[in-house]
């Protein structure tokens, strides 16, 4: 569309429940208007947004999809995102750019968990939206009762501005609310059928008083029983929508393709164009990366000011570098369409850049702007990530690495602590992907594996010990004794070494071989080689021999003693504490206050917010390493928290022994390796 305005653009997000069709809405979409010549099915792997093998085999949406259909003079660019929760990072990164949104339900008769977290996040967003009730012809399915269901939950806002007219398991024609008049699928005017007179009647009502209320003089006349006409009803209508005071439903069939094209013309009646400003210099952010094996690295991104051609040389505000465009291209699925220019509020990709990623902002060099970050939600729940085979190690490693550019919501990192390296993410089923995506693209195989508690160990009590080294059999010998002192309370926290020498017992120049002794000696405790803290060491005697006492004997001594020393000083272990903020509907609050207190939890306390309810507890990271899995069932996905790190407590005498045994489980297997 070389004569394309910015006024003419609608940039579209897919979003509800996993398994509702928004992937087929997106197929019909781009097949009505001619931006595909086949209608592909997601059972089948043909779909044009699911193109990745991981999509195909578990046919389900795991990335954003990005297409564009020209309709009506119009550009509609639809942003088809996952369902899944796993995978909201791809939700979020859509509604960054998004001017609109379209949810899509399934028209069950009841409101679904995607659809309620799809209402309010359009709320949060402030986007203007369409609710599409999808699969209104399918067995047992209501159209209006679910619209009913939604708008008994609370959601007063959502009313029918179309309902589908069914006869069997056929969508035969629609009922128009806002004209008033029925029509058939050719577009002939039809009557309205009795069975939807009622539901036409109250949608009508609640259309007109919506319209009515955005304006004090329509207001005034529908109170002195005139009647609005059909192009106030619309006026009003779409300042209801713009002002997120009204949802309109409609409804049909995407797979079949029914009424799909009333749905793209109220995109482009309803919802809005982008807030795009074609007179200023250039300036774009990237929403989106997605390795591409032929084209390399290619980035997503929308047009916020200006004009972007191909050829221009701009400036990575996000980094102080610059960047030289090659081809510009729009995008349907996987495929890629050379374009000359993108305008102001546009949506396009580029592949090749050498310094630019997810979340940076592109613009003229002699403008500067940089662009708040999408704010990505951060990773909940972590595994333990290593290759197979174990010479495929630094494979696995860089094949995540490389695919860490695709994913702002997953992290690899390697706790130091541990020894291992951490795949963290939004949810297991995410988390597998990429592993799968690692075999997919690179050839190896990574495993997961429940990561392990960063566990320490300290002492609760005074103990002294004697640490002796002789050896002088045989060559030259070796001698060595020092008394230590071990006591908690150590002035760092971590350790302290003291000498409280007298009289040369030990010659001062082995004094640091029994500090270097017991430093190397307390990255391992007693009870099961986790890190020993909180000790405070003190040497305060020993003996030596003027020709065999070496720095060795002294370290090794040393060694000997914190051994004995430790044992006999209580040792226990501790644990880290976590501080988590778990957000529920009321109705779920007693469910996770009580699994809460089968963790070991310590409640401190609940908040009412928005309507949610926010509990802050503290809970050993030992109970919440699926936390994110098991919360999510037992809310039925509606649950979300946050946690981060509060501190380290002493473990319960009764949960050590099952620490020591797995610790034991633990070296087995490292030494089999």
């Amino acid at each position: 569309m070389s004569n394309l305005t910015t006024d003419r653009i609608r940039n579209v997000a897919l979003i509800g429940h996993s398994g509702e069709g928004k992937t087929s809405l997106a197929e019909a979409i781009l097949f009505n208007a001619k931006a595909i010549d086949r209608l592909g099915r997601v059972d089948d792997g043909n779909s044009t947004m699911d193109y990745d093998p991981e999509e195909i085999n578990r046919k389900i949406s795991i990335g954003l999809g990005i297409g564009n259909a020209k309709w009506q003079d119009h550009k509609i660019n639809v942003l088809d995102t996952p369902g899944f929760f796993d995978f909201e990072g791809e939700v979020i990164a859509a509604m960054h750019v998004a001017d609109g949104a379209v949810i899509v339900t399934s028209a069950g008769g009841t409101l679904t968990v995607g659809t309620e977290k799809a209402l309010d996040l359009v709320a949060e967003k402030k986007r203007p939206a369409i609710l599409y009730v999808n699969g209104v012809n399918k067995d047992n399915a209501d159209y209006v009762a679910t619209v009913n269901a939604i708008r008994d939950a609370g959601y007063k806002k959502v009313v029918m501005a179309e309902i589908p007219v069914v006869e069997g398991l056929k969508v035969v024609g629609y009922v128009n609310v806002l004209d008033g008049k029925a029509y058939n699928l050719a577009g002939q005017e039809m009557p309205i059928p009795a069975k939807y007179q009622d539901a036409y009647e109250e949608a009508r009502l609640e259309i007109v008083e919506l319209a009515a209320e955005t304006d004090d003089d329509l207001m005034m006349k529908y109170f002195d029983g005139e009647e609005l006409t059909h192009d106030e009803v619309i006026g009003g209508l779409k300042i209801a929508i713009q002002e997120d005071k009204a949802i309109i439903a409609v409804g049909g069939s995407a797979k079949d393709n029914a009424l799909v094209t009333n749905l793209m013309n109220n995109i482009i009646n309803f919802l809005p164009a982008p807030s795009a400003d074609a007179s200023k210099p250039f300036a774009a952010q990237v929403f989106k990366s997605v390795v591409d094996k032929f084209v390399g690295k290619l980035l997503v991104f929308k047009v916020f000011q200006g004009v972007a051609s191909s050829g221009d040389t701009v400036t990575n505000s996000s980094v102080d570098r610059p960047e030289k465009f090659g081809t510009l291209y729009t995008l349907n699925g996987k495929k890629q369409e050379p374009i000359d220019k993108l305008i102001a509020g546009d949506i396009g990709a580029v592949a090749k850049l050498s310094y630019t990623n997810t979340n940076h902002t592109l613009c003229a060099s002699d403008s500067v702007v940089v662009f708040d970050n999408i704010d990505f939600p951060t990773p909940v729940i972590s595994f333990a990530v290593c290759a197979a085979k174990q010479d495929d190690d630094e494979k696995v490693f860089a094949g995540i690495n490389k695919l860490l550019e695709e994913d702002c919501t997953f992290t690899l990192a390697k706790n130091v602590e541990t020894n291992e390296m951490l795949l963290s993410g939004l949810g297991e089923a995410q988390l597998d992907i990429v592993c799968k995506k690692v075999k997919n693209k690179f050839g190896v195989d990574a495993v997961l594996k429940e990561p392990r508690v960063n566990y320490k160990e300290t002492i609760r009590r005074s103990a002294e010990a004697e640490g002796k080294h002789k050896k002088q059999s045989g060559g030259a010998g070796q001698f060595g004794v020092c008394y230590v002192r071990f006591e908690p309370g150590a002035e760092d926290g971590e350790f302290e070494f003291v000498d409280a020498v007298v009289g040369g017992a030990i010659p001062r120049q082995f004094i640091p071989a029994v500090e270097k002794g017991l430093r190397e000696a307390v990255k391992k405790g007693v009870l099961a080689g986790y890190p020993m803290v909180n000790l405070k060491c003190t040497v305060f005697d020993g003996k030596y021999h003027p020709v065999d006492s070496k720095e060795i004997a002294f370290i090794t001594a040393a060694k000997l003693a914190y051994a004995d020393g430790v044992a006999k000083a209580s040792p226990v272990f501790l644990e880290p504490i976590m501080d988590v903020k778990v957000t529920v509907p009321e109705s779920y609050l007693g469910d996770v206050l009580g699994d809460m207190n089968k963790r070991r939890s310590r409640i401190l306390g609940t908040d009412s917010v928005n309507g949610k309810q926010i509990i802050h507890v503290e809970v050993p990271q030992a109970e919440i390493l699926k936390y994110a899995t098991d919360l999510r069932s037992m809310t039925q996905g509606r649950g979300k928290f946050t946690v981060e790190f509060a501190r380290y407590e002493e473990v319960p005498q009764s949960n050590s022994a099952k620490i020591i045994e797995d610790a034991k489980k633990r070296a087995e297997e490292d030494a089999k390796k």
